[in-house]
């Protein structure tokens, strides 16, 4: 079994990026990441286009560990996008605007001008779906496409 998470990225905007986030045919949330860039400044740049692996990163190896364990009940490391070619540790967390990601995907459940909205409930809607299907030992996948 596996799960395919499929992102569209809508916009680029100067500092950052719209997109909407679908399992199936369901959509489930807004995202935001920073703009895209043909050459990678470190911290401001969107991942490409493209398939990846998401798996769970270990409890304690994210800076973000502990306030999201205070957080979320649920939460037992970090969703992590592996393979991204010339980055690490990309991320699917919480944040409103580009000054809260270094590459990562915000989600939320509201879209505003410049920034998403209400991102820990998306978060909470996300989040258990993808661990239940990794604990199930499933793969789990995000296709990112630009539709620009």
């Amino acid at each position: 079994f596996k799960i395919n998470l499929f992102l569209n990225r809508k916009r680029s905007a100067e500092h950052f990026m719209h997109g909407d986030l679908y399992h199936d045919e369901d959509w489930l949330c807004y995202t935001l990441e920073d703009e895209k860039r043909d050459i990678k400044i470190a911290g401001k740049t969107a991942i490409p286009a493209g398939k990846y692996n998401i798996k769970i990163r270990n409890l304690g190896e994210s800076r973000l560990d502990a306030r999201y364990s205070e957080l979320f009940e649920f939460y037992t490391g970090q969703l992590w996008l592996q393979e991204v070619e010339n980055f690490t540790y990309i991320y699917i967390h919480c944040g409103n605007n580009d000054t809260h990601t270094d590459g990562c995907l915000l989600v939320g459940l509201k879209r505003h001008p410049q920034a998403i909205g209400q991102s820990r409930k998306a978060y909470n809607k996300l989040y258990p779906r993808i661990m239940k299907a990794i604990q199930k030992k499933e793969d789990v996948y995000i296709t990112i496409s630009d539709s620009e």
